[in-house]
C-alpha cells in the first residue's frame, strides 16, 4: 500500500485564509445565528422568514418557483414547509393550471406572523450593515448574486 500524500500546512492556512466558500459559509452562519435569535420572539428561525417572505406574493407561487429563489431542491423545501403547514401559517394547494403541481400561500396567520417579524428582520438587517467595515452593502449583494 502507496504512502498517502501529505498536504503541507502552510496549505491549510492558504485555504483557511483565501477560500471565498469558506468565508461564505462562516459568514452565512453566523448572520443565520444572529437572525435566528432576533426572530426567537416571534417563533420562527432565519430560514423560515425567508421561506415566508418568499411565499409574500400577490399570486401564489409554485412549490419550484419557490425552491429557485431559495436554491434549494424542492425535497428540502417541502421538508422545511411541513412546520409551518402544521402550524397554520402556510396553506398548500392543488394548481388549478396543473394539477400535478403545489401553490403555497400565507394563511391569515402566517401573514400576521410575517408583519411582526419584519420589523425585527429591518432593525437586525440595518445593524449588519452598520458592522460592514468600510463595505458598500449594495456592492456586496451585487457580488453575492453573481456566484449564486
Amino acid at each position: 500500500m502507496s504512502k498517502p500524500r501529505e498536504v503541507p500546512f502552510e496549505t491549510t492556512l492558504h485555504v483557511r485564509d483565501s477560500c471565498l466558500c469558506l468565508h461564505v459559509q462562516r459568514a452565512a452562519r453566523a448572520l443565520a445565528r444572529r437572525f435566528d435569535e432576533a426572530l426567537r420572539p416571534v417563533g420562527i428561525s432565519s430560514g423560515q422568514f425567508s421561506l415566508l417572505m418568499s411565499l409574500n406574493r400577490p399570486k401564489p407561487p409554485t412549490i419550484g418557483a419557490v425552491s429557485s429563489l431559495l436554491a434549494m431542491d424542492r425535497t428540502t423545501l417541502t421538508a422545511n414547509l411541513k412546520p409551518l403547514e402544521r402550524r397554520g401559517l402556510v396553506a398548500v394547494s392543488v394548481d388549478p393550471d396543473d394539477r400535478r403541481g403545489r401553490l403555497l400561500t400565507l394563511t391569515p396567520a402566517g401573514l400576521a406572523l410575517l408583519a411582526r417579524a419584519v420589523p425585527i428582520w429591518t432593525q437586525s438587517h440595518a445593524a449588519v450593515e452598520r458592522r460592514l467595515p468600510g463595505a458598500d452593502p449594495e456592492a456586496l449583494r451585487t457580488a453575492l448574486r453573481a456566484l449564486s
